[in-house]
């Protein structure tokens, strides 16, 4: 059994007999020493040569030294708890077969492992693999923390669940407080904007009344003067009263029908949005629902069939638009508009000046901008406003009646704007650049807000597109020059007209004129075209100008003055209006 299992046994296995201790660093060397000492620092059994080293290097010398046949009696004495014993011989495990990495007890090598090549004994193995213990001691560290944590997650999901169930009933405990508050923001705003609405409402009734009441007054005068001439008065004397008051009678007439026409009902209405939006969006920024505050005629006056007076125009003046002393360029007079006393706003796009000319035509005052202004609007008696094309800004300037301009403010917006005119008495109605939304509202402080109107999803540039507004019915006006087209809007019903002529090709300038008619300048044709509400042609007004480009109708509604593009022949042209 020796040579066959080629065992080299330094200790025999017969009973009563003590075993040795050999030398673990002399086994590391294949030499088999008995062990002397046992070095603790090491956990190490060591012969007396080897142990010379704790007294070479100084590193060593503290290192406690023992007997090692008491350190291998104190290693004998630890419990193994049956872990050194043969599970199939019951014997004490001796051997360890290198082969098929077993352990095995002597019978184990006898009988399993004889034709095993290397089947050594424990004793000296041990010393040379003794770095095992310290490798199987790292894995039961490893993995005794890793069940550590293990535990330690298991514990933290169990909180972190806790939180999160937590986390839902708070949010929804803020949830409900943000919809309280988006309320009472909401009946904040719907307050304030009905009374806004409800005040402008009654000062309109109230004119109206005022006014009609006069006419009452004035009706009940000459009716108690053609009563009693009928009955009193003589033929020539009823003939003289009937041609006296006849001009008069008509007069009050025209005026009461127009009232009967323009009668309104002013209605308010909340309709809520499917999909409630909730703070931190301001009551400004996001209202849930629409707010609608709007005029409606009765029912009764919508069957009337409107007028559409036709517009004649009779020049007046006419002035050359040359490039003078401090001018750059060829003046370009890219937007008009009247003061309400008559004086003329023309702002040049390629000098950058603000110019103001008087009822003939005679200029009496100039500002020098900053920027290329695209256009300008009179906001009252004193101030204009003028957009940029370049920039983000509306500027306001004082127009003095001694014709001295200043700029009075700065209102910083979000898009870049073309046309400009009021809306009413604190809003504008904007021709947009380069945005989807060809127009907008903008208030006097710069805040922005849509129309409820469907407009196609189109940008224009600078010079595609200009607008205007009919405040009586709400319509908007949208020229679209590359497609030949004027767009009339009607906000209230969010519906549109589509204006399509021989006689529109290449519109650019518009503005509304009297009876609320359509005046549009006409590039193609060099002309003004007169458009009716509904989207009809009343009449075509040739110019002597080539490519009429802006025009503007006064505040009276007496005179309008149109301008032109064309290089060379530039000019500005005073039309009185009947």
């Amino acid at each position: 059994m020796a040579e066959s299992c080629n065992f080299s046994s330094s200790v025999d296995a017969v009973p009563g007999r003590k075993k040795q201790t050999l030398c673990q660093p002399c086994l590391r060397k294949d030499l088999q020493t008995t062990a002397d000492v046992f070095c603790s620092e090491y956990d190490e059994f060591q012969c007396n040569e080897c142990s010379k080293a704790h007294t070479v290097y100084v590193f060593m010398q503290n290192h406690k030294l023992g007997n090692a046949s008491e350190m291998q009696s104190k290693t004998a004495s630890f419990d193994m708890k049956g872990m050194d014993n043969c599970e199939q011989h019951g014997k004490i495990l001796e051997f360890f077969c290198e082969d098929e990495n077993q352990l095995c007890c002597s019978t184990c090598a006898i009988m399993d492992h004889r034709k095993c090549h290397n089947v050594v004994e424990i004793q000296k193995i041990a010393g040379k693999l003794r770095s095992a213990g310290s490798q199987l001691k790292r894995k039961l560290e490893e993995v005794k923390s890793n069940a550590e944590m293990i535990v330690k997650h298991t514990e933290s999901s169990k909180e972190q669940l806790s939180k999160d169930i937590k986390a839902i009933f708070v949010k929804i405990k803020r949830m409900r407080g943000d919809m309280n508050k988006m309320f009472d923001d909401l009946e904040v705003y719907v307050t304030r904007e009905t009374d806004v609405f409800q005040a402008e409402v009654t000062n309109k009734l109230a004119k109206k009344r005022s006014s009609s009441e006069k006419h009452m007054t004035d009706a009940t005068k000459s009716l108690e003067i053609v009563d009693t001439a009928l009955q009193k008065g003589a033929p020539s004397q009823q003939f003289i009263v009937e041609e006296t008051l006849k001009k008069q009678v008509n007069e009050l007439c025209r005026d009461v029908d127009n009232e009967c026409q323009q009668l309104q009902v002013a209605t308010v209405s909340f309709r809520f949005d499917e999909t409630l939006k909730f703070p931190p969006l301001s009551i400004s920024a996001c209202v849930p629902g629409k707010l609608t505050l709007k005029y409606t005629q009765p029912e009764a006056k919508k069957s009337v069939v409107p007028v559409d007076p036709i517009v004649k125009l009779t020049k007046i003046t006419s002035i050359d638009l040359k490039q003078t002393g401090d001018d750059v360029k060829e003046p370009l007079y890219s937007g008009l508009d009247f003061l309400p006393d008559g004086r003329l706003v023309a702002v040049d796009n390629n000098n950058k000046k603000c110019l103001i000319y008087n009822e003939k035509l005679k200029k009496v005052g100039s500002y020098q901008i900053s920027y290329h202004p695209q256009s300008v609007v009179a906001v009252s008696e004193e101030e204009v406003a003028i957009t940029s094309g370049a920039q983000c800004k509306i500027d306001f300037l004082r127009v003095s009646k001694s014709n001295k301009i200043t700029l009075i403010r700065t209102c910083k917006v979000k898009s870049k704007y073309e046309s400009i005119c009021l809306k009413d008495d604190i809003h504008f109605v904007i021709g947009t650049l380069d945005y989807t939304r060809p127009v907008c509202i903008v208030s006097i402080s710069g805040a922005e807000k849509n129309f409820p109107v469907s407009f196609p999803n189109k940008k224009y540039l600078v010079g595609d597109s200009v607008c205007s507004y009919i405040r009586n019915t709400e319509k908007i006006i949208l020229t679209d020059m590359h497609e030949h087209t004027v767009f009339i809007y009607d906000v209230a019903t969010n519906t549109r007209v589509v204006v399509k002529d021989d006689k529109i090709e290449e519109p650019r300038g518009v503005a509304i004129g009297p009876s609320d008619c359509i005046l549009v300048c006409i590039k193609g044709i060099h002309s003004i075209v007169q458009i009716s509400q509904t989207g009809r042609i009343i009449s075509s007004f040739k110019l002597d100008m080539v490519f009429p480009f802006r025009v503007c109708v006064s505040k009276d509604q007496s005179v309008l003055v149109v301008t032109n593009s064309c290089v060379g022949k530039r000019m500005l042209q005073l039309f009185k209006l009947t």
